[in-house]
């Protein structure tokens, strides 16, 4: 089905933007109606996590906005970007059930008309994990995240928790910046097995797919396991156990404060605890976490 197939069929609901200045126009109409806008970023190849993003957003605000863009200053590799799945026409369809009011698809040249040189410092929080493996992501993601919010200029704003350092780093970024955007952390919606839901799953191959369920089944073994073991012993256990299957390689296991990303030593140091994990499977990186309550 071609979009503008799509678009005759969804128009009464969703009107598709292109531009920057369109869009900023027509948010400028809404809020001089006092209409709050919600707004979901995503990078596209929409699966249930963002669509349970996109229909918060339409419960609780006037006017929510989803934009549809893959960012390129937030790949460290350049096959990464390559392989990053698009599927604008099944995104559209699938957010046509939810209804929300505006898309925003905008080319890169609308998003960066120049070289965006901003550097921002985000202490630990893009210094650890994630941050670590991939030097420059959290830059990208504040870089695009900020432009966005400047564009879209909503009251809230929808991400998942399985992106949980993106959510630290983009909530210390609307901090630094001063903006006045509420972020909402949205829970982890998941495959009947368990497997976080990513866009990246489509990437896997049958086997690997059928064996990728072992990340988040350690995962809930590990947070039933903490009152057994030191936080070191749990660590060595969860990187072990996911070790042991042939299609699946751990790149780090951390738990770690869930405000300040520092790495927990000892369970009584903290209340707020999450082990964050990311898993090579073949040639793609999958993400996922688990809260610790103990």
């Amino acid at each position: 089905m071609k979009i503008n197939q799509i678009l005759q069929n969804t128009i009464k609901e969703m009107e598709i933007v292109k531009l920057v200045a369109e869009i900023k126009s027509k948010i400028s109409k809404f809020k001089s109606e006092g209409k709050t806008i919600g707004f979901v970023p995503t990078m596209g190849a929409l699966h249930q996590g963002h669509l349970s993003l996109a229909d918060a957003s339409v419960k609780n605000n006037d006017i929510t906005v989803v934009s549809i863009f893959v960012n390129p200053t937030q790949f460290n590799n350049p096959e990464d970007l390559s392989s990053y799945p698009r599927t604008i026409e099944n995104d559209l369809e699938k957010l046509s059930v939810y209804k929300p009011d505006l898309i925003f698809i905008p080319d890169v040249s609308e998003i960066y008309p120049e070289q965006d040189t901003r550097i921002f410092e985000f202490g630990l929080l893009d210094k650890v994990m994630e941050g670590k493996n991939r030097p420059g992501h959290f830059n990208g993601v504040a870089q695009v995240v900020s432009k966005l919010f400047d564009i879209v200029s909503p009251n809230n704003a929808y991400f998942g928790q399985k992106d949980f350092q993106q959510i630290a780093v983009i909530k210390q970024m609307t901090k630094d910046l001063k903006l006045s955007v509420n972020i909402v952390s949205c829970p982890i919606i998941r495959e009947k097995d368990g497997l976080a839901m990513s866009s990246r799953n489509v990437l896997l191959t049958e086997e690997q797919r059928k064996n990728a369920c072992k990340i988040s089944e350690t995962l809930f073994k590990a947070r039933n396991l903490a009152p057994e073991l030191s936080v070191s012993q749990l660590k060595e256990w969860v990187v072990d156990e996911i070790n042991k299957n042939i299609y699946l390689s751990v790149e780090y296991f951390e738990i770690v404060n869930d405000t300040t990303l520092e790495v927990i030593k000892d369970w009584n140091e903290s209340n707020n605890k999450i082990g964050c994990i990311t898993v090579q499977v073949g040639k793609t990186r999958l993400i996922d976490n688990v809260t610790f309550k103990y």
